[in-house]
């Protein structure tokens, strides 16, 4: 799987360089030559360090698993003698701690080299260590509720568990879903109002036009980490929150924002988050009735040489081969949220009956954000969910013909 991956990086480098340097059509008058080797230029060194990270990050993995550090660390924890739950806190904890002190460089030359080189890190050190402190403790809490409730489960359930942790996790998921914008984003972010009444009037306009009720529109800081533009929808039902990034705000008109703002209803319209979910959690409950049966055999402890397995060791090394597993697979999930992102465009031209708005803010956030205009087909295949910005504005413009 590695390999594959590094090949398929690989094919898109060469694509990037062989046609890196040519303006599409639908780009000319709005980037230049200069533009354009920018936009190479910081693709190529993403993919550099994508590759050297993940290299690192490969190896640790390896040496973790195939190396002696996964028998002995879990030969610690069963030398610790603790509670089934507190050993389960403690094996899962110290995991997540090892695996943000490992990332810490890799995130330090990303942010303070790569994205302040081509000019869009606007981030402080102090600023990147709250963040870091705070990431960190909200991960503490939610891992160890969701440690020690799928722990209570095995331990109290043992015949039923893969079952009622599923039904856990789903409704842990909606949960978080619905409180996240309320409690965890603002921890992040300042919402403010976007400050523009006859915009937030359109927004709301267009939104009621999709059957959507909005109960607020935002304008968060992102300027203070990134010049990078973005903007999303949150809650649950009929009703919603829109956020703006400021960056968005400041680089799109009025009819771009709208057209952007309709794509995002189109996926509410078309219930693409509703349908997706159904499918993963379908699958999710699969795979948690296989691991029930792999988990209850000593197959694991056995393939991987662990003297003292404990259900913590099983449960990370069948985790690393489910990943395996659902590498071949995923080319299908990305092509059906492509397909989606393409029924939202035809669904944002539907509602406001203009293409170029849509174009226009396609344009400009692959622009601004240095995209990758010519990616590898099959590179795209396996990692691009949007489909790449070029096929979307040529669909556009045939679903404009149509009409």
């Amino acid at each position: 799987m590695t390999v594959f991956e590094y090949w398929l990086n690989y094919l898109n480098l060469l694509n990037l360089r062989k046609y890196g340097s040519v303006i599409p059509a639908e780009f000319e008058g709005q980037i230049d030559q200069d533009l354009l080797y920018k936009t190479q230029n910081y693709n190529i060194e993403k993919m550099r360090f994508g590759f050297v990270s993940s290299v690192f990050h490969t190896i640790i993995l390896i040496l973790f698993l195939f190396g002696g550090i996964m028998d002995f660390y879990n030969s610690w924890i069963v030398y610790l003698n603790l509670p089934f739950i507190i050993s389960g806190l403690i094996f899962f904890i110290i995991l997540l701690y090892a695996e943000t002190l490992l990332s810490i460089p890799f995130n330090l030359y990303s942010v303070f080299k790569i994205e302040n080189k081509y000019g869009f890190n606007t981030m402080t050190p102090g600023l990147w260590f709250k963040d870091l402190i705070k990431s960190l403790l909200i991960s503490t809490v939610l891992l160890g509720l969701v440690s020690t409730a799928g722990l209570f489960l095995i331990e109290k359930y043992p015949g039923l568990w893969w079952f009622l942790i599923w039904c856990f996790f789903l409704a842990f998921s909606v949960f978080m879903m619905y409180i996240s914008p309320y409690i965890i984003e603002p921890l992040f972010h300042k919402f403010t109002s976007i400050g523009d009444e006859a915009l937030e009037g359109s927004i709301r306009a267009i939104m009621q036009k999709a059957g959507i009720k909005v109960s607020r529109v935002f304008k968060i800081d992102a300027s203070k980490r990134t010049r990078h533009t973005n903007a999303y929808f949150t809650g649950i039902g009929k009703v919603k929150r829109i956020i703006l990034y400021d960056t968005l705000i400041e680089k799109m008109i009025r009819d771009e924002l709208l057209s952007v703002l309709a794509h995002e209803a189109g996926h509410w319209k078309k219930r693409h988050i509703l349908k997706f979910m159904i499918i993963t959690e379908c699958i999710a409950l699969i795979v948690m009735y296989i691991s029930f049966r792999i988990l209850n055999t000593d197959i694991l402890n056995d393939l991987f040489k662990i003297k003292e397995g404990t259900f913590f060791s099983d449960a990370v090394i069948l985790g690393f081969l489910l990943t395996i597993a659902a590498f071949p697979f995923s080319p299908v999930f990305k092509y059906i949220s492509r397909r989606n992102e393409i029924e939202a465009d035809k669904y944002s031209y539907m509602l406001t009956g203009n293409a170029h708005g849509m174009i226009n803010a396609l344009v400009k956030l692959s622009r601004d954000n240095l995209s990758n205009l010519h990616p590898h087909p099959l590179y795209a295949m396996f990692h691009y969910t949007p489909p790449p910005v070029l096929e979307r504005i040529r669909r556009i413009k045939k679903i404009t013909e149509k009409h």
